[in-house]
């Protein structure tokens, strides 16, 4: 499966979308070893890439990718989403990403090193469901801006190029740095979100990560895991 994003104006979605390919990082104390990572010399996508990536006719919901406006937080920030229409959404807290950060999520069991692109892993799905999992709404806080990044294959996908045993596996952000290791092309776009911008996103199917690389300002971000349907939210594109 090939990344989707929803967009109706496929003009926005240029305008705040950049692409390079990936590399591994070598460890050292802020990276672990083997961390997967944008290449760097981020291009502006072209027109064709944008409706591309705005073709959602085949996507399932829990595939796809919104970048959304969510309502401003008027009481308890955990509250946020309990009109999203699911009742089990979860509150995840909160992520502080220092300003000019080249990729944010740490691993608090070695020290806080930078994991790179990633999946999430809250569900615990095998790989025949693992594309059924919850989406993870995000909200940023501010005050600067930020961005998610998104490799452009999912991990099933990625999973059943580095094993011929994948069908009993549990897809993890291991197969992802094995199939970069092995010399396989992974496209990384970058989406810019403002301050009070988000994103509603499979972050247990795509590869992705944070960043406020080139960002004079800090970003903290909220986020929540739920099942919503496409829509939910006003889109930024």
């Amino acid at each position: 499966m090939t990344l989707t994003i929803a967009a109706t104006d496929p003009g926005a979605l240029l305008e705040r979308c950049d692409v390079t390919t990936v590399r591994t990082l070598r460890g050292g104390l802020v990276y672990e070893d083997r961390a997967v990572a944008p290449a760097g010399l981020w291009t502006k996508i072209t027109d064709e890439t944008a409706r591309d990536l705005a073709d959602t006719t085949r996507t399932p919901d829990s595939a796809l990718v919104e970048l959304v406006k969510p309502p401003a937080p008027t009481g308890a920030l955990g509250a946020l989403v309990d009109q999203l229409g699911d009742p089990d959404a979860v509150h995840l807290g909160q992520a502080h990403a220092p300003a000019d950060t080249f990729i944010t999520t740490g691993n608090h069991e070695n020290g806080g090193r930078r994991i790179g692109l990633h999946v999430d892993n809250w569900d615990k799905l095998p790989y025949a469901t693992k594309h059924t999992g919850r989406r993870r709404l995000c909200l940023n806080l501010g005050p600067g801006t930020r961005y998610l990044l998104l490799g452009d294959l999912d991990i099933r996908a990625i999973c059943r190029t580095v094993h011929e045993d994948y069908a009993p596996r549990y897809p993890h952000t291991d197969d992802l740095r094995q199939f970069v290791d092995d010399g396989h092309l992974l496209l990384c776009f970058r989406l810019r979100l403002e301050p009070g911008e988000g994103y509603i996103a499979p972050t247990e199917l795509f590869p992705h990560d944070g960043s406020t690389e080139g960002q004079p300002q800090p970003s903290t971000a909220a986020f929540w895991l739920g099942k919503w349907q496409r829509g939910v939210l006003p889109s930024l594109v």
